[in-house]
């Protein structure tokens, strides 16, 4: 778990780096039950199409904490055929910014590329393709209750988000 060691630090773009790392390092070693301890509980997972307004426009995904943690239950312990074989991914994180800070939160803005492919039968539609996803994330961190750095939202703005998406059933 990062962590400042003291609640109440403002945080620093280091820190905001070791926090993000960790995000992309765990998805990418599929350690999902993992990626799940970095959020907060109130947490929000959210891929827009467009307009910025979840509530009137659909979302590629807007997972609150239960349905993140449904998403993981699903990748994890069913059978999910757009998972079979299961996609393996590479998160490249550059760009961070500490856009604003207080004791008690963060907003951080990055930028990602998601690779990913799933092995198999390149003959097989879907399979042996790598895929690259780019995009802008904001993120919104609090301290946890033992002074971490938890992450509360993560919007992540696909640059091709109103165009079609070809199975995201793996974490973006």
């Amino acid at each position: 778990m990062i962590s400042d060691g003291a609640s109440g630090a403002a945080l620093s773009t280091e820190r905001a780096e070791a926090v993000l790392f960790e995000e992309a390092a765990r998805l990418d070693a599929r350690a999902f039950d993992a990626w799940l301890e970095l959020f907060t509980d109130d947490a929000i997972y959210w891929l827009p199409m467009g307009v910025e307004d979840p509530a009137r426009e659909p979302s590629l995904i807007f997972d609150d904490r239960a349905r993140m943690e449904e998403r993981v239950f699903r990748l994890m312990d069913t059978a999910a055929h757009a998972q079979l074989p299961p996609s393996r991914t590479q998160h490249d994180i550059t760009n961070v910014r500490v856009v604003e800070t207080t004791a008690d939160w963060a907003r951080v803005a990055c930028h990602l590329v998601v690779h990913e492919v799933r092995i198999g039968d390149p003959s097989q539609v879907g399979l042996g393709d790598v895929r690259s996803f780019p995009g802008r994330c904001e993120y919104v961190l609090r301290h946890g209750a033992e002074g971490q750095w938890l992450i509360a939202e993560k919007t992540v703005r696909l640059l091709a988000r109103e165009l079609p998406q070809y199975n995201l059933t793996f974490i973006v």
